[in-house]
């Protein structure tokens, strides 16, 4: 395993990276409530399996600080595969990460084999919210306008409480126990997550791609397998099968017995997944 920094503007990415230098190159894009740690339960298997592994902390997580900017997660993406001289490379996203595969797939065709959206979100895609769901989503929104406006002075009961939430509603899934997964999944999603929320810490202005991909899914053209929990947010879900039934190549997956965090949870499940999709596929590098 190395470990190195590429400058983009506004900051430096802090990358890890696994496996043979000459193996075709797959990049995991972590959630919006982790960081790369996320993905260091699979990673190996990967590797085992013959690839080389990048993954990295986003902008505002981990261990990746940014500057008050714009930026397009995309061209972040870009950077850091020119830096390793990566043409092109397999996506594998979790939720947030997995819409920045999918849009970056569109926006660069030709640095995109193929995609695995993880419980993925898909830009100007509404796959629909129970009303369970949506009042725990206005909670979450009214605990984010509080930590906004404590700024660096910070809210520890807003932090503790949106952390709460997160773990309950992402890593548990809704309605689920607090026992369904291990407590140490829940331990690093909470370490991983609190550093998100950290008083003062800036996340920058993200670009979003307009048109978003819901509107582009047939440029789309990539192979894409798009794997779901059915103990997740029903939204998760409906994204998937959405995928699955409109882009040009694509597969749905939705496990019963799994939420949100699915690399996680059933690491060595979703490696064998991955490895059985990209296995027939043309190599690349």
């Amino acid at each position: 395993m190395t470990t190195q920094t590429v400058a983009v503007p506004g900051t430096s990415i802090h990358v890890i990276v696994d496996g043979a230098a000459k193996a075709p190159p797959v990049v995991l894009l972590h959630a919006g409530i982790a960081d790369s740690r996320a993905w260091e339960a699979m990673s190996q298997r990967l590797v085992e399996g013959g690839y080389r592994v990048v993954r990295y902390d986003r902008r505002g997580f981990g261990r990746t600080f940014t500057d008050d900017v714009e930026f397009s997660n995309r061209a972040d993406l870009i950077a850091v595969l020119d830096a390793l001289g990566i043409g092109k490379a397999v996506l594998i996203g979790n939720s947030q990460g997995g819409q920045i595969a999918f849009d970056a797939a569109i926006e660069y065709p030709d640095r995109v084999a193929a995609v695995v959206g993880v419980a993925a979100g898909l830009s100007g895609f509404d796959g629909g919210a129970t009303d369970a769901e949506i009042e725990l989503f206005e909670r979450m929104d009214a605990l984010d306008e509080r930590l906004e406006a404590a700024g660096a002075a910070g809210d520890a009961d807003a932090r503790q409480q949106i952390i709460d939430l997160d773990v309950a509603f992402w890593v548990d899934g809704p309605g689920q126990p607090s026992d369904r997964v291990a407590s140490s999944i829940r331990d690093l999603v909470r370490v991983m997550d609190a550093v998100h929320y950290a008083p003062g810490r800036v996340q920058g202005q993200a670009i979003p791609l307009r048109p978003p991909a819901a509107e582009r899914l047939a440029d789309l053209r990539q192979p894409v397998i798009a794997v779901a929990g059915a103990l997740d947010a029903s939204e998760v879900a409906a994204t998937a099968r959405h995928l699955g039934a409109t882009a040009p190549d694509a597969t749905a997956v939705v496990w019963p017995d799994v939420a949100h965090m699915i690399g996680l949870d059933v690491p060595e499940r979703l490696a064998d997944l991955v490895l059985d999709f990209l296995a027939p596929l043309p190599r690349w590098s």
